[in-house]
């Protein structure tokens, strides 16, 4: 399944220009025949805004959402993004896949919050593996910090994912994940890992760009650099059934030594 990657911080605060940016890349990415276009962590709000965090909240099935799913059925394209959900009266840290004719597949919740900022503005999901079928794939979704845990990537091994999703606001001086660790996540666990960023200033925080996809081998099928970019790449199941029957990793480990 050719993947599209959107770096971009957006538009800060503007749910509406933010659309118009995922419908613009939307319409590239189906034109290059992507089958899934994936947007950075908060996407649709943008992420250093404050108290307007709680106030553009909506649920995984509000309007903005309903907006993403047309953009989706338009293009004939499978969206993933990362916005703020209210739900059970607080806001979560969320992503949500939904297919390209429209349908909401799976709402992902971050579990792993980051520094004081995060932990001021969201509260921390629970469910940490999330998965819905997409184009042949076992599609994931993490967020940002979650991925630096090994045992939530291990866990979707385990459970399946062929390829994890991972909307992100990755920041200096922490560029060493999207070069380095995120590779090994993938080439550890078996997987294709999707991992795609804001850039650029925004509030008190600098992204660093460097969207990757990384195969199974641990090598990355294309990487951003540090400006606005739409970078695409096939995830391949038959390269992935290939690589997991050559790598021994899952097979040869003892959980009963791990608790």
């Amino acid at each position: 399944m050719r993947t599209a990657l959107l770096q971009s911080s957006g538009r800060p605060g503007s749910v509406d220009g933010n659309l118009k940016v995922l419908d613009e890349a939307a319409g590239r990415a189906a034109a290059a025949g992507a089958g899934l276009l994936t947007a950075p962590e908060m996407f649709l709000t943008g992420y250093a805004i404050g108290d307007d965090i709680a106030r553009l909240a909506e649920p995984a099935d509000g309007e903005a959402a309903d907006a993403v799913a047309e953009i989706a059925a338009r293009h004939g394209v499978a969206l993933a993004y990362g916005y703020p959900e209210r739900a059970e009266g607080v806001v979560y840290n969320s992503a949500q896949l939904i297919s390209a004719d429209g349908t909401r597949l799976a709402n992902y919740r971050k579990t792993h919050l980051f520094g004081c900022f995060e932990q001021d503005h969201f509260t921390p999901g629970e469910q940490h593996v999330v998965q819905a079928e997409l184009n042949g794939l076992t599609v994931g979704l993490l967020i940002c910090y979650d991925v630096e845990f090994p045992e939530n990537v291990r866990a979707h091994a385990l459970a399946g994912t062929d390829l994890l999703l991972v909307p992100t606001a990755q920041m200096h001086p922490f560029q060493f994940v999207a070069e380095s660790m995120i590779p090994v996540r993938a080439f550890e666990n078996q997987m294709y890992v999707a991992y795609v960023n804001r850039v650029g200033q925004e509030g008190e925080f600098e992204f660093v760009g460097l969207s990757v996809l990384a195969g199974p081998d641990g090598v990355a099928r294309t990487r951003a650099g540090r400006g606005e970019q739409l970078v695409l790449a096939d995830a391949d199941p038959a390269f992935l059934t290939a690589s997991r029957e050559a790598n021994p990793y899952l097979r040869d480990r003892r959980p009963e030594l791990y608790v």
